[in-house]
């Protein structure tokens, strides 16, 4: 367990792997929960926590609401797990309805206050330790979100607000609303997904102009102690295991060079997929999303794995396809 990431600055102490909740219950759909969904969960927290992890990422969509049920029953069957670990939860998203079938965004007080009350309902529990808003909403009120969070951290519902998909400027305007530091902003990262150093590489680059992170993001992250999360961190499997026959050049030849340092440094493909994030000076803190045991557990060297900076640069550089500007 790492105790310098940036997360664990505003006193947390939290593991530098966060195990995303995302596949468990049974999937994105109406179905009550199994005995097979349960034992899933049982299955996956426990390896989560065999290698040191203690936090647990959670949305409040996610299989409408069935991922935080069924870690719910978890928690209900053993409840001495609930002080052993750090929960949390996301809101922002509306899906669609019968009534309006369109996905929206909304941070309205009433829908933040009323998500939260229903996260905690589905897990189970009285507190959540961080609350992220999910995806920008357009129509969002800064003062209003402040008020929002203020009454859920009075009544000791939500310990810390963080962010996600959100840039540099978004958190700035919520910020100047807010009496208490933004904690976290989770992205897609990955070696895959690589925007997220292509923007600071191409600085005054015509290739600037291709990337899609907006620039100076990951640097106010860094400059006021925001915790950098990524989703999809392992690249859905590509380098490490996934069949990658039909995919580019790019990627096959990083899946070859990940297997290559895999073997040489006497660690599993995923442990390097994900030391690629964690070797960035932003301590990067990994939410890998996959509910099977045996991928979570692969997942646990990934911290003694020490990449040097031209076996960093090399994965780099070869996943990008192409040399740098």
């Amino acid at each position: 367990m790492s105790q310098t990431i940036p997360l664990n600055k505003h006193g947390f102490s939290a593991s530098q792997l966060v195990l995303g909740c995302m596949g468990l219950g049974g999937g994105w759909n109406s179905n009550p929960l199994t005995k097979e969904d349960i034992k899933q969960a049982h299955d996956a927290i426990d390896a989560a926590m065999s290698i040191g992890i203690n936090m647990f990422d959670h949305a409040n969509i996610y299989g409408f609401g069935k991922s935080e049920k069924v870690f719910g029953e978890v928690l209900k069957e053993r409840p001495e797990l609930r002080d052993k670990i750090l929960i949390q939860s996301k809101c922002g998203i509306r899906l669609g309805t019968e009534d309006y079938p369109r996905t929206r965004f909304d941070f309205s007080k009433e829908h933040i206050v009323s998500s939260v009350d229903g996260i905690l309902s589905r897990l189970g529990v009285e507190k959540i330790e961080v609350l992220l808003l999910h995806r920008p909403d357009p129509l969002a009120e800064p003062e209003e979100v402040a008020e929002a969070f203020g009454l859920l951290k009075s009544s000791g519902k939500v310990g810390s607000l963080g962010v996600s998909n959100m840039s540099a400027a978004q958190m700035n305007l919520l910020q100047a609303s807010l009496d208490e530091p933004l904690v976290a902003n989770q992205l897609e990262m990955s070696l895959l997904k690589l925007d997220w150093l292509d923007s600071v590489v191409h600085v005054n680059q015509e290739a600037g102009k291709l990337s899609s992170f907006p620039e100076g993001t990951i640097e106010y992250c860094r400059l006021n102690n925001v915790q950098l999360q990524s989703w999809a961190p392992l690249a859905k499997g590509l380098y490490s295991g996934k069949d990658i026959s039909n995919e580019s050049q790019a990627v096959q030849e990083t899946a070859a060079m990940v297997a290559k340092l895999a073997e040489e440094k006497e660690a599993t493909k995923e442990a390097i997929v994900l030391a690629f994030l964690m070797r960035h000076p932003a301590r990067i803190q990994p939410v890998i999303g996959t509910a099977n045991p045996q991928r979570i557990v692969a997942c646990g060297d990934a911290a003694k794995v020490v990449l040097t900076r031209e076996e960093w640069y090399h994965l780099y550089i070869t996943s990008r396809g192409r040399m740098m500007p």
